[in-house]
């Protein structure tokens, strides 16, 4: 017999909780959230993982839970996370729930403790005695206990009112064994952004995602293109997207989400409620290649500002101010990995030809510098490349001078096509970068790509003026070395 329901189908983002200066629940920053996500989504999950359910008191789960109902106001369905570690308060949140007008309720294994699967069976059936449509919710890698597709196929089929299961585990084998047993009876969400495209293709019936905070217009493309089978419109999409899902689903989750929204135009979202921090498990390199997706998909545009007292479009997120006046001298650091030993480091200096970087470059290119060689890498801007390890050997000459110079040409031609580096300040600019190659690195793509990656952040830096006073204030205590943990 289905228990399956109409509206438990397509995209719903698993929203995060905004938080105000002194750490209470942001409502008007969640309500502009709620308004941002609705034109492209089929409902909204309050109190999920991203939401940073595990951080809020009863209390607060109520209210976001009571705001996110109010704003929505019928519009899509609401299904509340309404998941805790006991038994006791999850049936109490989840009554709560139903009489506030949670259309459906999420209900993450117990956590911490990790309870065996005859434990976890009852603690499901306790729930389901309340009487709201629920979903089970199955997320090892943060509850401890990971269903078998058994578990899952009776724990479907042997309650009355569990409508459907999102299981973000990414163990792909799992989803389809579930699909295979319990597809038709109840509804089958992933919820793990990296693979919710080929979960759609495989007949998941929707996917509940962090990273549908940033896209939900591109995961609802995904999503009515994989109810069409239009199998290569999906593919060439999930590729576009690969990354920042990546980002987003290993690197601090809550955090890059926030992050993200206020790159694209939600400034006050707040950053999240310890113990994670800002610079922690996203770190700074996140920042920079997160703001590098979201530009190429068209997420971040440019606006007009003042950079050297002239005015020119410029792609810049919404929550840094549009305005550089001194281009005299300019610094700015890029770091990226991985692995460990191809890890590229750039000191960068750029400022007005006719400044101290333009003569610096003019003096340095008539001064022999053995085992530092200098190297021109473009005449537009002008672009110095600078060694940092001295260069003893053929392998080390083809990492620097081939591999490193290719990813920071790869660099100069990415700011250049988006706005980074614009194009009515190239006659005029010219850039210094040190650039460091560790001795024992050996993977030539890896060097090329990782001093990419770190050319491109170190240039926006230097035109941004990053980090600020303010940032490196805020994320003062998540500061280490890349090579010796020191806290």
């Amino acid at each position: 017999m289905s228990k399956k329901q109409d509206w438990f189908t397509g995209i719903f983002p698993a929203l995060v909780t905004p938080f105000t200066p002194d750490d209470r629940v942001d409502e008007a920053t969640y309500r502009e959230l709620i308004r941002f996500l609705l034109p492209h989504v089929n409902g909204v999950v309050p109190c999920g993982t991203t939401g940073e359910f595990s951080s809020l008191t009863l209390e607060e789960k109520k209210q976001v839970i009571a705001i996110c109902l109010d704003e929505v106001g019928g519009r899509v369905p609401v299904l509340a996370g309404t998941g805790c570690q006991s038994t006791r308060e999850t049936v109490e949140l989840t009554a709560w729930a139903r009489e506030a007008g949670a259309t459906g309720a999420l209900v993450v294994a117990p956590y911490f403790l990790k309870p065996a699967f005859n434990e976890i069976f009852d603690h499901y059936r306790e729930v389901d005695k309340v009487g709201l449509p629920l979903v089970l919710y199955n997320i090892p890698q943060c509850a401890g206990t990971h269903y078998q597709w058994w578990t899952a196929e009776g724990m479907g089929l042997a309650f009355d009112h569990v409508i459907g299961m999102k299981d973000s585990s990414g163990d792909m084998p799992f989803f389809m064994a579930a699909l295979e047993k319990l597809r038709g009876t109840i509804g089958l969400f992933c919820g793990h952004d990296e693979i919710a495209a080929a979960a759609m293709l495989a007949g998941a019936d929707g996917a509940i995602l962090a990273s549908a905070n940033l896209i939900p217009d591109i995961w609802q493309e995904i999503y009515q293109a994989a109810q069409h089978g239009q199998v290569e419109f999906v593919r060439r999409r999930a590729k576009e997207i690969q990354i920042l899902t990546r980002l987003v689903v290993r690197k601090g989750g809550p955090q890059a989400v926030k992050e993200g929204l206020r790159m694209i135009g939600l400034p006050r979202m707040s950053n999240v409620r310890l113990p994670m921090i800002q610079g922690g498990e996203f770190e700074r390199e996140d920042y920079e290649d997160l703001r590098t997706q979201l530009e190429n998909l068209g997420k971040i545009g440019t606006r007009t500002v003042t950079l050297g007292g002239r005015e020119v479009e410029y792609a810049l997120p919404a929550d840094i101010p549009p305005r550089f006046e001194d281009l005299t001298l300019c610094v700015g650091e890029g770091f990226a990995g991985p692995p460990f030993s191809e890890i590229a480091h750039i000191d960068l200096l750029l400022g007005w030809k006719s400044g101290p970087v333009g003569k610096a470059i003019d003096r340095a290119r008539n001064e022999p510098r053995p085992g530092h060689e200098l190297a021109v890498l473009s005449e537009r801007p002008l672009t110095l490349l600078v060694p940092t390890v001295t260069v003893r050997t053929a392998r080390a000459r083809q990492l620097v001078y081939e591999e490193a110079a290719a990813g920071i040409r790869l660099a100069l031609e990415h700011a250049i096509a988006r706005h980074n580096l614009p194009e009515a300040l190239l006659d005029d600019l010219c850039l210094i970068a040190n650039v460091f190659v560790h001795p024992a690195a050996s993977i030539r793509q890896r060097v090329k790509i990782n001093n990419y990656k770190a050319m491109r952040g170190a240039i926006r830096k230097a035109l941004e003026g990053r980090p600020t006073l303010g940032e490196l204030i805020a994320e003062k205590e998540a500061a280490r070395h890349p090579f010796r943990y020191a806290p």
